[in-house]
């Protein structure tokens, strides 16, 4: 039996158990449990929430150690009262396993170590029969975003600009974009203060009256149990985070979280976190660095089996033995192999056409492949047909921070331009870009505010920038509406089509025996390509008889001619079944999109552009 500080409260302490790390509640009381280092002593620190002196200070005994765990169980203790820490060999230790942080609440406040305690979060939660959609990556359109930078800025037209609260005002937006999944780049409790001392590079600048600069990300060493609670307009960050879930979930948006593991993170609280958010929050997937993941143990563990895990990569002979087909595919992979060939397509580089070929079909029976043009590293949608040089300078680094290779291409002007040639071949490029995403088999993901035009004035690395260069300009709908326009309609188009969403890797043959194959590839004469290293130009059809949506009907004939060069091409276009005929529907080169537009034999595509046809 010990008594506080103050000598009024009884508290009954007594052996814990190791079942789970962390906190965990039972009728008698709370459990402690913590992983030490051999040798480094341990004491636990009990404060009652807002108090400045503990009331309990309990060296944990060495010889009560259950391998590298410190267990001790409190009885009769309300833990909505309560704050706790470590102090390992008397250095404050936050519980990596805290479910909730104190002393962050205030975005970019300067808070001293000795501060920050963790808290206990055991209140229910009414889920209304929630869970995760488990919607098939064949159909799913994501959106990655920012939570803070998403709507922050004052043209967002949200009441709660910056937290997840904004994020479900964001909601109709959504919606009427055509989203099915939002991705959230770090969204848990990481410290976003970054002082000088903990850099070591000589070139970084910091003022006097600011020695620190903002992790605007968040890609370090975090508290990964816990919601950001500076990105929670209420005061219970976890009721905010878990109602944003719901309410996506309601309107059919599912929600994956990125993690970041720094290098010696153990395999087993990554697990352990995963398993957690996807229990307690009803994520629909995880997106995580394979390099130090242990990808295989998640995908393998039978209560992740469907839930979304993207990567870079995995070893799928270890997963899937005699080349297995998962009932539910859950694994995509994630990098940046679409994104270079796309652009580089984009610029007009020579010897591209095998590889938008392979990048525009992948889609692998066993895995997902994640498709996107624009990302937080390198340039986003705008700058891409804007700028050939990076531009960090605002970042302090003397412009040496962030990729130099972006396969941007400028149009012919550095940087903002009223030039209206260079106006016009910029927003042709930047339908391109989103139709090459949107058509492609794999699954698209767009990067929040390239559907409006949004700049980052040249920056390709805003990862301390918690301004107007990451915040998103919804200024911009209005302003780049007819290329938001577009973009809803080429994901409309996509999720009318299932021929453009296939659920298995379109097979380039006529395994129908229907006289055409489900992929056909097609030059100036209809099925001839030509993909000799200096063209650059194709035209693409999917043949909807491979193809039928929920209602058993047959899809129809797709033609897409991709013309990069930077003079007109002639596509031949294949003969239509009869009663059927080509017409245009998009050509990304027209003020209007041409729609339904007649076609007979042929087509001239003019100069970096993209006519879609379609075939009823």
């Amino acid at each position: 039996m010990r008594t506080d500080s103050k000598g009024k409260a009884k508290i009954k302490i007594k052996a814990g158990n190791t079942i789970a790390l962390g906190v965990t509640m039972s009728k008698e009381g709370v459990n402690f449990a913590v992983a030490v280092e051999e040798g480094v002593s341990c004491t636990l620190v009990l404060y009652l929430c807002g108090e400045g002196e503990p009331i309990l200070t309990l060296p944990l005994k060495e010889e009560e150690k259950t391998g590298d765990i410190y267990t001790v169980f409190i009885e009769r203790l309300e833990p909505a009262s309560y704050e706790y820490i470590y102090l390992l060999d008397n250095e404050v230790y936050l519980d990596p396993y805290a479910k909730r942080i104190v002393g962050r609440e205030v975005w970019g406040q300067l808070t001293e170590k000795t501060k920050l305690r963790a808290a206990f979060d055991f209140a229910e939660f009414d889920w209304e029969n929630d869970k995760p959609l488990a919607i098939p990556y064949h159909e799913v359109i994501m959106y990655s975003l920012h939570v803070r930078g998403f709507t922050k800025h004052s043209s967002s037209k949200v009441k709660n600009k910056g937290y997840f609260e904004g994020v479900v005002e964001k909601i109709p937006y959504l919606k009427e974009l055509g989203v099915n999944q939002i991705e959230l780049m770090p969204a848990y409790e990481f410290d976003e203060i970054m002082p000088q001392q903990e850099n070591n590079m000589e070139y970084i600048q910091f003022s006097e009256d600011k020695p620190y600069r903002i992790n605007y990300w968040g890609y370090s060493k975090a508290n990964y149990f816990a919601p950001k609670a500076s990105y929670s307009q209420n005061t219970d960050c976890i009721y905010s985070f878990k109602n944003m879930v719901k309410e996506l979930h309601k309107n059919g948006i599912e929600v994956v979280m990125e993690f970041y593991f720094p290098a010696g993170t153990n395999p087993n609280l990554i697990l352990d976190c995963v398993k957690y958010w996807v229990e307690e929050y009803h994520i629909d997937g995880v997106h995580l660095n394979s390099d130090v993941v242990p990808v295989e143990i998640l995908a393998s563990s039978p209560q992740l089996s469907r839930i979304k895990i993207m990567t870079e990569g995995f070893n799928l002979g270890r997963l899937y033995r005699d080349n297995k087909v998962p009932c539910f595919k859950n694994l995509a992979e994630y990098s940046d192999g679409f994104l270079v060939d796309i652009r580089r397509f984009l610029k007009g580089d020579e010897d591209q056409l095998n590889a938008i070929a392979y990048r525009l079909r992948r889609n692998p029976n066993q895995f997902g492949v994640i498709n996107y043009i624009a990302n937080h590293n390198g340039f986003n949608l705008m700058d891409m047909v804007s700028y050939d040089i990076k531009r960090n300078e605002a970042n302090g680094e003397n412009n040496r921070d962030g990729t130099s290779y972006n396969y941007s291409w400028n149009c012919g002007v550095e940087g903002p331009t009223r030039r209206k040639s260079v106006v016009e071949l910029r927003k042709r490029q930047m339908k391109n870009a989103l139709l090459l995403l949107l058509l492609g088999q794999g699954v698209p993901k767009l990067f929040g505010g390239d559907e409006i035009g949004f700049s980052q004035k040249g920056n390709n690395n805003p990862y301390c920038q918690d301004n107007e260069i990451s915040w998103i300009n919804w200024q911009g709908e209005k302003k780049q509406k007819e290329l938001l326009d577009f973009t809803k309609k080429l994901i409309t188009l996509r999720r009318e089509h299932p021929i453009l969403h296939a659920p298995k890797e379109l097979k380039i043959m006529d395994y129908l025996s229907c006289g055409y194959p489900d992929l056909s590839y097609h030059g100036k004469k209809a099925w001839y390509p030509e993909f000799e290293n200096y063209n650059r130009q194709i035209g693409i059809m999917y043949c909807g008889k491979y193809a039928k949506d929920k209602k058993g009907k047959e899809d129809d004939f797709i033609y897409i001619a991709y013309n990069m060069h930077w003079i007109e091409a002639d596509f031949a276009l294949p003969s239509l079944p009869k009663n059927k005929e080509w017409k245009v529907i998009i050509d990304t080169a027209a003020d209007g999109e041409g729609q339904l537009k007649p076609v007979q034999r042929n087509i001239r595509v003019k100069e970096r552009s993209i006519v879609v046809l379609i075939g009823k």
